[in-house]
């Protein structure tokens, strides 16, 4: 306890030495081992166990220092840094995320998340009555939401549901999803040369947290001629080379505050040069947007451009991948990172399964990342419900003060723990004790 009040004190303090902003400071001194010593470089309430981190992302105390110096920097003179300044930073951010993801500085720019991303590339597409639109069971909800409003505004383009059901295969999915667009692209012939097919498909799902195979599903698309739009929200910072400018997705989005550590909220938006004609407006649409209406008008304005300020927000979150990548970098590098978090996955999910006498989702690892997916010992014949969903929530955070999240898929109930560098095998016990009296807690209840 003592060792991370006096880590934290060394970090915050403005007057400290060797205060961990940049990569010249990280430097100085080693980083600690990964595992709870990792504590040190983090704000958690001690007494907190996060399981968790891929929904909000938690953000590192050297990444959080050096956005406050960066605060500091803009409210020193705001114009100076928004009309001048910023954008070198702006270039720099999306220069490293690109050559993160395999990609060229100006086929990327930042956006506030994911669902922003993916709504920016829907909403950009002139739809038609016939046009179809893929979306999976496994589909983020917002987003899920979010095609179902395309599809119910004119022109009302239809919305197409590919089924997936876990535990399953790679091998199974990639047959199944052959099927499914070999089947939409054939049905109305006559209309193969203007409808047009767009299939959302997800890197690693949400709920369940599982791997699919998303670079050969984005193949299979560009086979066939349909659209490929990547929600990779919990891609980079887990999912090691990437490399777009060789899988070739139409769109592909990512978060950068989950996994890459970034600060809340942030995300890349990736469109190739070949598609960023599609993009005429981000959203809001910003003071640069050129209208062919326009007098004078000479051609839609620059895929880059149009995201390079659209409205005053806060800027610190987009820079800080900056400092998030150096933050990184310190501790040895996107391998050693995901080595560490994987193999805790695995080994932390069979444990975890073991103490609560259930199993988990992908006994083989074959889809699992750095989030593992375990049974819970509830019965399936006690569906989802907010009550449930509440009652499991309150139990866990405010009980037991872990979380990681449960959710009910194909039958039963399950939980998705979110590995990370601070987490040990023991964590697992904790959450293995909260997560058999929350489960009591619901069995009680649906009795009622």
């Amino acid at each position: 306890m003592h060792a991370m009040t006096d880590m934290k004190t060394s970090v915050t303090s403005e007057s400290a030495q060797g205060t961990l902003t940049s990569n010249a400071e990280l430097d100085k001194q080693a980083p600690p081992s990964f595992g709870h010593a990792m504590h040190k470089l983090f704000e958690f309430d001690p007494s907190y166990v996060n399981f968790n981190h891929g929904s909000y992302g938690s953000l590192p105390m050297p990444v959080r220092v050096a956005c406050d110096k960066l605060s500091a920097r803009i409210e020193a003179n705001p114009d100076k840094f928004l009309r001048i300044e910023r954008v070198h930073h702006w270039i720099e951010a999306r220069t490293r995320v690109a050559k993160l993801i395999g990609a060229n500085t100006d086929e990327c720019v930042l956006v506030p998340n994911t669902l922003h991303g993916i709504n920016t590339i829907l909403r950009n597409f002139e739809w038609h009555e016939e046009d179809i639109i893929i979306e999976t069971t496994t589909t983020y909800n917002a987003v899920s939401r979010a095609i179902r409003y395309l599809g119910d505004t004119p022109p009302y383009p239809q919305v197409s549901t590919f089924n997936l059901q876990f535990p399953t295969t790679h091998a199974e999915i990639l047959e199944n999803w052959r099927e499914h667009i070999r089947r939409v692209t054939s049905e109305k012939r006559d209309l193969q040369q203007t409808r047009k097919v767009v299939a959302l498909i997800d890197a690693i799902a949400a709920n369940p947290g599982v791997r699919l195979p998303w670079k050969k599903m984005v193949a299979i698309c560009r086979d066939a001629g349909v659209w490929s739009v990547v929600d990779a929200a919990h891609s980079i910072g887990q999912e090691l080379d990437i490399n777009l400018s060789e899988v070739k997705p139409d769109f592909w989005v990512s978060t950068c505050h989950k996994w890459l550590f970034a600060k809340r909220s942030c995300a890349v938006l990736y469109v190739p040069e070949r598609n960023q004609h599609v993009i005429k407006s981000c959203i809001p649409t910003p003071r640069n947007y050129c209208s062919p209406r326009d007098e004078g008008y000479n051609g839609p304005q620059s895929f880059v451009n149009l995201f390079e300020r659209n409205g005053t927000i806060d800027f610190v979150p987009f820079l800080s991948v900056n400092a998030a990548l150096d933050f990184r970098q310190w501790l040895g590098g996107e391998h050693k990172i995901n080595e560490y978090t994987h193999n805790l996955a695995i080994a932390g999910g069979k444990y975890l399964a073991s103490l609560l006498g259930t199993s988990v989702m992908d006994p083989d690892g074959d889809l699992t990342l750095n989030m593992v997916n375990v049974e819970l010992p509830i019965p399936g014949d006690i569906k989802f419900s907010n009550e449930i969903n509440k009652l499991l929530t309150n139990t866990l955070l405010v009980e037991w003060n872990v979380y990681a999240v449960p959710y009910y898929h194909n039958g039963k109930w399950w939980t998705r723990c979110s590995v990370q560098i601070w987490n040990e095998i023991s964590d697992f016990e904790v959450l293995a004790d909260a997560f058999k009296d929350a489960c009591q807690r619901v069995v009680e209840f649906a009795k009622q």
